[in-house]
C-alpha cells in the first residue's frame, strides 16, 4: 500500500533526493525509495520544475531521469567561483550535426551525412566522446546502423530542462531527402 505522503511533502524529499544523487534518478527509482506511485512522482515533478524555473537550481528531465543542475544563466559565475576555464566549444560541424541528431532522434550516421552533404565519422566521434550523443540501438533498415540521440549532458551543455524546451523548428525551408527507404526532411534548424 503506497505512503500517504502530502504533495508538499513528496516534492521535498524528491529534492532532497535528486540532490544527494550523483547522476540523474529515474522516476521509478523515487517512486520506491518514497513509496508513492511513478505518477505521483511525474506529477509532483511537473510542479518542482515550474517551482525551480525562477531560482539558481532547476530540474532537468530527460527520458524520464531527472536531475538537479544549476541555473544556465549562471554559468559565468560558477565557472569564476571554482576556477574553471570557459566551457568547451563545439565547432560549427559538431553544432550542425548535434542540431540534426536532437531534432532527428534516434538517427543515423547515414542520416546526418546525407542532411550535412559531408561526411561526419569524425564530427560523431568528437560529440561521443564528450558525452553529448550516445547510441540508442540499431536501425532495422539494411546494414542495421547504429541509432544515436542526444544525452542528458547535451540537456546541460545548452542549459535545457528537456527536448521539449529545443526551439521549433522553421517548417517553411524544407526538401525531402532519401535514406534507408524512410524519408526525412532537412530543415532551416533554428528559427531566424
Amino acid at each position: 500500500m503506497p505512503n500517504k505522503l502530502e504533495d508538499k511533502e513528496i516534492r521535498k524529499h524528491i529534492e532532497a533526493l535528486l540532490f544527494v544523487a550523483p547522476e540523474n534518478v529515474s522516476a521509478g527509482q523515487i517512486a520506491t525509495i518514497l513509496d508513492i506511485t511513478s505518477d505521483s512522482v511525474r506529477k509532483n515533478m511537473e510542479v518542482m520544475v515550474e517551482e525551480l524555473s525562477e531560482r539558481g537550481i532547476r530540474v532537468q528531465v530527460h527520458k524520464d531521469r531527472f536531475q538537479l543542475v544549476s541555473a544556465p544563466e549562471s554559468s559565468q559565475y560558477i565557472e569564476q567561483f571554482l576556477n574553471l576555464e570557459a566551457t568547451s566549444r563545439l565547432s560549427r560541424a559538431a553544432l550542425e550535426t548535434l542540431a540534426i541528431i536532437a531534432y532527428q532522434q534516434p538517427c543515423t550516421r547515414p542520416t546526418v551525412d546525407a542532411i550535412r552533404g559531408v561526411n561526419s565519422d569524425g564530427v560523431m566521434r568528437t560529440l561521443l566522446s564528450k558525452g553529448m550523443i550516445e547510441e540508442a540501438g540499431r536501425s532495422e533498415s539494411i546494414g542495421k546502423p547504429i541509432l544515436y540521440a542526444t544525452t542528458q549532458d547535451f540537456l546541460q551543455h545548452f542549459g535545457l530542462k528537456s527536448l521539449d524546451d529545443m526551439p521549433v523548428l522553421n517548417q517553411e525551408k524544407s526538401s525531402e531527402i532519401k535514406d534507408d527507404g524512410p524519408v526525412l526532411v532537412q530543415q532551416n534548424l533554428l528559427k531566424e
